[in-house]
């Protein structure tokens, strides 16, 4: 079960933990739209939302009808710094967001081609740039959606 400070499903495929909230949270909670999340907030939410679904959409070419019908179906955001129990995968965006979560233990690596990118496999957990375009490049985004193939994420 995820955190209250969250919104998504209770049992998603990946969890990217933000350390703001979107505007009208609340709103959302029920029925989680990224569209509707984006048309309430800022274009900083449309990239946030758009990375998110390039990422975890089972086939990279469909990440915009994924981002507009599935994507709250398969994925969670999560506000509050801390891990729940959950056998998903951890996205923590930023650096300055890694730091809110000081108890967590890692092994994560980086990967060959990025440095910037880190992962533990074991953990499931995935360290990343913040979730902009400036900072978490297409390339950088092709590298991950390898990474998490490798690991099967795109199998179910």
């Amino acid at each position: 079960m995820l955190p209250p400070d969250s919104l998504g499903p209770s049992h998603p495929k990946l969890v990217l933990y933000l350390p703001h909230r979107p505007n009208g949270l609340e709103q959302f909670r029920d029925r989680p739209s990224a569209q509707a999340l984006v048309a309430a907030n800022s274009n900083h939410w449309r990239k946030i939302v758009t990375l998110l679904a390039k990422i975890t959409c089972p086939v990279a070419n469909d990440w915009r009808t994924f981002k507009d019908d599935a994507l709250f179906q398969h994925t969670a955001l999560c506000f509050a710094p801390q891990i729940g129990d959950l056998p998903v995968w951890h996205w923590i965006g930023g650096k300055d967001n890694l730091q809110r979560f000081e108890f967590l233990q890692h092994q994560a690596q980086p990967l060959a081609d990025a440095p910037e990118v880190l992962v533990d496999t074991s953990k499931r957990l995935l360290l990343t740039p913040y979730p902009d375009y400036r900072q978490l490049s297409n390339r950088l985004v092709g590298l991950i959606r390898t990474a998490l193939g490798a690991e099967g994420f795109y199998d179910h």
